[in-house]
């Protein structure tokens, strides 16, 4: 089945989801609005760094971690589920818990930092570009980031902080002959008990002793070490356990976790390294597509993902719309694939822009590995491992702007990289659009589910294009019209597209029916 513009399915085409073709299609699901974090003001300008690049759930959905072009990874966690979990206290609360998943502000830490690039004169950039959560240990959460050039393993656990105690001029110690010290509010020396960080420096100080302040009469007359103690105050902390570099000549655009829990796999435009957890220093290039001559390149490699339960398998796609499976048991160096998948193209369609509207950006495997989903320019197209020839299904995102191309080519908004994600039941797939608009589809034989969400607080709502005013057709001709009103285009919901306004990122929750998505800084969450 094509799912169009209005979710209309085209006659004599299959659509067969990525869940299972048992099942019946489900009513399409209402989306409501969760939750915004970092939502901005009207009129506020959004710095370049705060805008949201990267966005990833841990496979329990109990954690959410996004990244930013200034290089923070930002840690939100799930508030509900923990209280409706504990029975007792549900059942000693006056209410009854929220109806929907919550989540709040965890931590946030400093990723990577801008570099220099002394022997190319290249300045790397900060800025996230892939965010994947590891296998928990000990209760401490690990997860790998990613700039252009260099991969970091974190940390992320609960640390207790350390307390300085027994202090000489404590109020609540008595001195060695008896008499107490002044009840005023002095802690030390300097006016306080200091707090150290986990670092070890101490916390900064309040101010000093006031000129009131009286030694007790006889001075002191034994001085003690203070002792550093550890508190019940906890905090979290994120520390930086491997940094995986120097294996990179291009921009790293991929980083997925194998399910061995022991390797990862990261890709850049002509490479694919594998990487052991454990081991920084050292990598495994198992796919190479750089010719000899870079003149005879024909195209890069876009996106990597590893198969979610054979740890041999994994997929890579590259610029021509090509998903290229491979098993790493067949040789050391997979230049051979074990499938390709790629749609022929209908005669008499080809352009100027076929080539790159066919690029895939994402790539994504379904749970049980049967299906995998890709996004290019203008489609989600879902493909089975078992059928090479063609995708089982299209949606078409936004065909309102293929007449568009030319402007889109223009303006360098073809070039935009869209991410996709698929439900945990594999019934339902998601990609973004402009306008800050995202839209999801149903998957199954027979949906016709395609909705058309904005991210804000209404997703909902329909936008009313702004009125049309007359122009001569010189000015039609400045802006690249040749004919028809001067009024932007109109989206399928009949609201007015905005170039500027793109969601690229987006994450489907693991468990739930619940969508985390970027709207430039700020972070949108719905539920249905």
């Amino acid at each position: 089945m094509s799912a169009g513009g209005g979710g209309s399915p085209a006659s004599g085409s299959q659509q067969v989801g990525a869940g299972g073709g048992g099942r019946q299609p489900q009513p399409a699901l209402e989306w409501k609005f969760s939750q915004v974090f970092g939502e901005r003001a009207a009129g506020e300008e959004v710095q370049e760094v705060d805008i949201i690049s990267a966005i990833e759930f841990d496979k329990s959905g109990e954690h959410l971690a996004t990244g930013d072009r200034g290089g923070r990874v930002v840690l939100f966690e799930r508030t509900d589920s923990r209280e409706q979990r504990a029975r007792r206290e549900l059942e000693r609360a006056d209410s009854v818990g929220p109806r929907h998943p919550e989540y709040r502000y965890s931590t946030e830490f400093q990723s990577h930092e801008p570099e220099f690039d002394y022997l190319k004169s290249l300045e790397i950039e900060e800025k996230i570009n892939k965010i994947r959560w590891c296998q928990t240990a000990n209760g401490a959460r690990l997860l790998l980031s990613t700039n252009d050039k260099t991969i970091k393993l974190w940390k992320v656990a609960e640390k207790k902080l350390k307390n300085v105690s027994n202090l000489n001029l404590d109020p609540a110690v008595r001195l060695g002959n008896g008499s107490s010290v002044s009840s005023s509010p002095v802690l030390g020396p300097r006016g306080f008990t200091p707090r150290l960080s986990m670092n070890g420096g101490a916390v900064p100080r309040p101010p000093l002793l006031g000129s009131d302040f009286d030694f007790p009469p006889g001075g002191i007359p034994s001085l003690h070490l203070p002792l550093v103690v550890w508190s019940n105050e906890t905090a979290l902390v994120a520390r930086c356990r491997r940094v995986y570099a120097n294996a990179h000549a291009y921009h790293i655009n991929s980083v997925s976790n194998n399910s061995d829990c022991e390797t990862f796999i990261s890709a850049d435009d002509l490479r694919v390294n594998l990487w052991n957890l454990e081991v920084s220093d050292q990598s495994f290039n198992i796919v190479d597509i750089k010719p000899v001559n870079m003149e005879d390149l024909t195209e890069v490699i876009t996106s990597a993902e590893f198969h979610p339960t054979h740890c041999n398998m994994l997929a890579y796609s590259s610029s021509k719309g090509s998903i290229r499976l491979i098993d790493m048991r067949q040789s050391a160096l997979c230049d051979r694939h074990s499938k390709l998948f790629e749609e022929s193209e209908p005669p008499g369609t080809r352009s100027f822009f076929t080539e790159i509207i066919a690029s895939i950006s994402d790539i994504k495997f379904a749970r049980g590995g049967r299906y995998i989903l890709s996004r290019d320019y203008m489609t989600l197209k879902l493909w089975d491992i078992n059928m090479e020839a063609a995708p089982v299904a299209t949606f078409r995102v936004h065909e309102y702007l293929r007449p568009k191309l030319c402007d889109l080519y223009e303006n360098d908004s073809i070039f935009d990289k869209f991410e996709c994600c698929l439900s945990g039941d594999g019934e339902r797939v998601a990609t973004g659009s402009y306008s800050n608009v995202f839209r999801v589809f149903g998957a199954m034989p027979g949906s016709e589910e395609a909705s058309t969400l904005e991210a804000s607080k209404t997703p909902n709502r329909r936008l009313v294009p702004p009125p049309s005013r007359p122009g001569s057709r010189l000015a039609n001709l400045a802006r690249g019209r040749l004919g028809g009103s001067e009024s932007p285009g109109t989206e399928m919901n009949g609201g007015a597209y905005d170039f500027t306004s793109k969601l690229l990122h987006l994450a489907w929750h693991p468990m739930s029916n619940v969508i985390a998505c970027a709207a430039s800084n700020s972070l949108y969450m719905y539920y249905a």
